[in-house]
């Protein structure tokens, strides 16, 4: 809003520094700043209101050491986080970028999704929560909204050069010394990707379906409604598995952001995606402002949240981050380098269906049920390994320090 306002005002009135609002970066920084006055000062309000209203988490016995003073540690925090996503964005974004509002959209609606499941755990008493499969519907439609939004919203293109160009929509027009060639740019829908470790860079969900032999436009939709909706999902699954010890997931999920708002700034910005040879997008420059308040509010978050936690996100903090790192991916045309970013999260996931799947092998088979680890997810199996929470969050930390490096460096390493 304030973009906007001092977007307007500035036709009007001269004020000195006004014109900073249109950097991304200054927009940027207060969004971060913001977000963390609001986690770390609103916070601990809100966290006094749920002790007061003796919302407190529900723990089942599981063996592992301390679990016992963990009993009745207020949950939903989750709130404090979309608070400090939604406010510092609200605030410095601007609101009529069609990427901005699509995360807008997928904080609200997964939050939405891990509130009722919360509601339904503190106040109905149910500790299964919401219904599994209503989760899921929840992650489908929004895959299904962001990826047919995607395909068909005219302001989400790509910046491509061609030999012959629309008149009518051209860009620019630059000039080859070596060959005396002119090339031609212009914004077109594109159904074009980033790949990792590539030398071109680039994949095509249409070229699938041409390798057998079959070129329809809505059967790359479908594909692409596919990916994007296994990738929702899977993203904002691992998120809630991750969340099981005090400050594990908001501080992969902080590193994980930050290392997003790099991928969109370079993304959004000519200069850089021209010099690192990646895809243009124009008007995603906008998400890093996003990024700021997503990193704020995860790092706000861990001043009540690192152990020993003095609240929980519980499923309203940790569904609605997994589904905003999968959706802003997949907006900035990255979503095939999360398996590398999201390391954490993809060996959370598989810890747990590599257990759950060789347990009922051996129990077919052997008719005893056998494990591969202690406990799963992997986290609760360095618990059971005599492991401090500190020391297996500090170790997950580094590891995921590790794999954004690796990320960022893919945009030069093919």
């Amino acid at each position: 809003m304030l973009y906007h306002f001092f977007d307007w005002i500035e036709d009007f009135v001269k004020i000195p520094g006004a014109g900073m609002f249109q950097y991304i970066s200054f927009r940027t920084s207060l969004a971060v700043i913001v977000s963390l006055l609001i986690t770390t000062v609103f916070g601990k309000s809100l966290i006094n209101l749920l002790q007061k209203k003796q919302i407190g988490e529900s723990i089942r016995s599981l063996g592992l050491a301390g679990e016992k003073k963990k009993q009745g540690t207020p949950t939903m925090g989750g709130l404090i986080i979309i608070a400090g996503i939604v406010i510092p964005t609200l605030l410095f974004a601007q609101l009529d970028n069609i990427y901005v509002i699509l995360l807008l959209l997928t904080t609200v609606w997964m939050g939405a999704i891990g509130f009722l499941d919360d509601y339904i755990k503190v106040f109905r008493k149910n500790k299964e929560g919401l219904a599994g499969k209503f989760k899921v519907i929840g992650q489908v439609g929004l895959g299904a909204l962001i990826a047919t939004t995607m395909f068909f919203h005219p302001d989400i293109v790509v910046r491509e050069y061609i030999k012959e160009p629309n008149a009518t929509s051209v860009v620019d027009v630059s000039f080859d010394q070596r060959t005396g060639m002119k090339s031609y740019s212009q914004d077109v829908k594109s159904t074009k990707t980033n790949i990792p470790f590539y030398k071109n860079n680039e994949f095509d969900y249409s070229r699938v379906l041409e390798y057998f032999g079959v070129s329809n436009k809505m059967l790359t939709f479908v594909l692409f409604l596919f990916v994007v909706v296994f990738i929702v999902t899977a993203v904002s699954n691992g998120a809630n598995i991750t969340d099981g010890i005090d400050g594990l997931a908001t501080s992969v999920s902080a590193i994980m952001g930050g290392t997003l708002a790099i991928l969109a700034y370079v993304s959004g910005n000519v200069i850089f995606s021209e010099y690192l040879n990646i895809m243009y997008i124009p008007y995603s420059g906008e998400m890093v402002v996003f990024a700021g308040a997503f990193v704020g509010a995860c790092t706000g978050f861990l001043w009540y949240n690192a152990f020993p936690a003095q609240v929980f996100m519980g499923d309203t903090g940790s569904l609605a981050i997994g589904g905003i790192i999968a959706a802003f991916a997949i907006l900035i045309r990255k979503e095939l380098l999360i398996p590398v970013l999201c390391g954490v999260f993809l060996i959370e996931n598989l810890s747990v269906i590599m257990q759950v799947s060789y347990f009922k092998y051996t129990k077919k088979r052997f008719g005893e049920g056998r494990r591969i680890f202690l406990m799963s997810p992997l986290h609760h199996h360095y618990q059971k390994r005599g492991y401090h929470e500190s020391k297996i969050v500090t170790r997950f930390v580094i590891v995921s320090v590790m794999l954004a490096i690796l990320t960022i460096v893919t945009l030069k390493m093919r």
